[in-house]
C-alpha cells in the first residue's frame, strides 16, 4: 500500500486528487495539508511513501520546501504544477532540485477527461514510490572540446530517449558534451511547453547547442534537437544530409512524443551510423526501437538500474536484450562519444 500525503493549498484541488488517489486499491492518502508547515508536521507523524505537492502555495513555496525537504529527509516527491510558460521553468526547478515527476494541476475540463487524468495521477504514485530518489547535486564540468583530429564516423549521430527522472538524466550527458559532438537528437516524454523552457534550460547549461526541434531542421554537428511536447519526432534523410520530421499522429505506447517512433526512423538513415541510449523512465517505451537499431548494426546502451530515477525502460530493453552494454548514467556520455568518434 502506497502512503500519500497531499499538500496544496486549494481545497478544491485537494478534494479532487485525494478521490481520484483513493479509487486505487493499492494507495491510501493518509492526509493533506494546506501549506509546508502543516505539511512538516504531518510528515514526521504520518511517514508518507510520496508526497504530492503544489509549486505555487501561500507562506512557503513548493520550491522552497522541497529544496529543504531534499536536504533533511530526501524523499519521492511529484509536483502539482500549471502547464503555462510561466510555470514550467519552475516545474522543471523542482525535478533538479530532486522531485521524481510532476502532473498537471486539473483545468475546469478535465471532467471529460478524467478516467485517463485519474489513470495518469494514479500511476505516477505508484512508479515515485519504488523510485530512486537523487538528492540535488552541482552539474557536472563541460567535457573539453574533442581533439581535432577526432573524425566523425560516416556522418554518426548520438540519439537519447528517457521519461520519469529524465530531465535530469539528459542534463548529465549533455553537459559533459564537447561543442565539435556529432549532433544529438532527443525524444523525453514531456508535455507542450515544458519541452520549450527544457531546451532553452539545456542551452543556457551546455558548451554544445540545444534548442526544440522545429520541422525541417538540419542536424548539425554541436547541437542537440529536443523533441517538443505533444509531437512526435522522425529524422530523416535527404541526400547526404539528415533532417528533423515532426507530426501530430497518433500516440505511441501511450506517447507523444514517442522513444520508438524516433529511433525507428533512424534505421531509414543507415543504423550503422547511429549510437543509441535509452534512460531513466517508466514503461517500456523505446526499448524495442533500440532492439531494432541494434539489430541493424547500430551500437545500443541502457542506463544502469542504480544510477536510474525509476529504472522502466531501460529495463525492458535489457529484458529484449536490446543493449550492446549497460551503463551508469555518469558514464553514458563517455561511452556514447566512444563509438561515436575515432581519433
Amino acid at each position: 500500500m502506497v502512503k500519500v500525503l497531499i499538500i496544496d493549498d486549494s481545497p478544491l484541488i485537494r478534494r479532487l486528487l485525494s478521490e481520484i488517489l483513493s479509487q486505487a486499491s493499492d494507495i491510501e492518502v493518509v492526509g493533506c495539508a494546506e501549506d509546508p508547515y502543516q505539511a512538516r508536521e504531518m510528515i514526521k507523524l504520518l511517514n508518507p511513501d510520496v508526497l504530492t505537492l503544489d509549486v505555487e502555495m501561500p507562506k512557503m513555496d513548493g520550491i522552497s520546501f522541497l529544496r529543504n525537504l531534499m536536504r533533511l529527509r530526501p524523499m519521492p516527491v511529484v509536483m502539482i504544477s500549471t502547464l503555462t510558460q510561466q510555470g514550467s521553468p519552475i516545474t522543471l526547478e523542482a525535478l533538479e532540485l530532486g522531485a521524481v515527476d510532476f502532473i498537471a494541476k486539473p483545468t475546469v475540463n478535465v471532467k471529460q477527461q478524467m478516467s485517463q487524468y485519474a489513470y495518469v495521477v494514479q500511476q505516477k504514485v505508484r512508479v515515485a514510490a519504488g523510485a530512486r530518489v537523487r538528492s540535488f547535486k552541482k552539474a557536472t564540468t563541460v567535457s573539453e572540446p574533442l581533439p581535432t583530429n577526432a573524425q566523425f564516423l560516416l556522418n554518426k549521430v548520438i540519439a537519447i530517449g528517457a521519461s520519469t527522472g529524465g530531465t535530469e538524466a539528459i542534463k548529465e550527458v549533455l553537459i559533459k558534451m564537447p561543442v565539435n559532438s556529432p549532433p544529438i537528437v532527443i525524444t523525453q516524454h514531456i508535455p507542450p511547453v515544458f519541452s520549450t523552457s527544457f531546451a532553452q534550460r539545456m542551452d543556457r547549461t551546455c558548451a554544445i547547442n540545444v534548442k526544440e526541434a522545429q520541422h525541417g531542421d538540419k542536424l548539425s554537428a554541436g547541437c542537440a534537437y529536443i523533441a517538443p511536447g505533444g509531437l512526435h519526432l522522425s529524422i530523416k534523410k535527404r541526400g547526404v544530409s539528415l533532417y528533423c520530421e515532426l507530426d501530430d499522429s497518433e500516440p505511441v505506447n501511450r506517447h507523444k512524443p514517442a522513444v520508438d517512433v524516433l529511433f525507428n526512423s533512424l534505421l531509414e538513415c543507415g543504423a550503422k551510423n547511429i549510437v543509441a541510449a535509452l534512460l531513466t523512465g517508466m514503461g517500456s517505451d523505446g526499448a524495442k526501437g533500440l532492439l531494432s537499431i541494434k539489430q541493424a548494426g547500430g551500437y545500443t546502451i541502457a542506463q544502469d538500474e542504480f544510477s536510474s530515477v525509476v529504472w522502466g525502460m531501460p529495463k525492458a530493453a535489457v529484458d529484449l536484450g536490446a543493449a550492446n552494454e549497460i551503463v551508469a548514467l555518469d558514464k553514458v556520455t563517455q561511452r556514447l562519444l566512444h563509438q561515436a568518434i575515432k581519433v
